[in-house]
């Protein structure tokens, strides 16, 4: 499968989300997006770049920006994920990683020695009209969201 491309047409995705509802590219035109992959809920390194993208939240909101989270949990793990840390976005559960797949964020990892197919941590920034306007892969968490934000107030 082919990455997505800079200054073309952002994958389109439908997926369950928190709030009890499906969520599609289509529900956010006019709006700018940055869609974020991470691994799993409740782990450290999500956890951390979750809350950051919380804290900043309202920071995004004022320049037409809203957040989506992506991981292969389910929808009920969101849920929880989402009310314990009070966060203010959705979350998608990509359990077949249709979504990864179009976004090229599955990758071969490593841990303890032992090799699996996973969620490389990566962030995409789609504008307005739809078109992908920038994307971090293999991010590192410290001054990630602060990053993304720079580069949403100079869209």
């Amino acid at each position: 499968m082919s990455q997505p491309q800079l200054n073309k047409k952002a994958p389109n995705f439908k997926l369950p989300a928190t709030g009890d509802q499906t969520l599609s590219l289509a529900d956010f035109k006019g709006k700018n997006l940055v869609i974020y992959f991470y691994p799993k809920d409740n782990t450290p390194g999500c956890t951390t770049e979750s809350q950051d993208f919380r804290d900043q939240y309202k920071q995004f909101q004022k320049h037409n920006t809203e957040i989506l989270g992506v991981s292969r949990d389910s929808v009920r793990t969101h849920e929880n994920f989402r009310k314990k840390h009070e966060f203010p976005f959705d979350l998608l559960s990509d359990a077949d990683e249709e979504m990864c797949k179009a976004f090229d964020v599955i990758k071969l990892k490593k841990l303890y020695g032992r090799e699996y197919m996973g969620i490389e941590r990566s962030t995409f920034l789609i504008d307005a009209q739809g078109k992908l306007k920038q994307e971090w892969r293999k991010v590192k968490v410290k001054g990630h969201v602060e990053e993304v934000l720079e580069t949403v107030k100079a869209l």
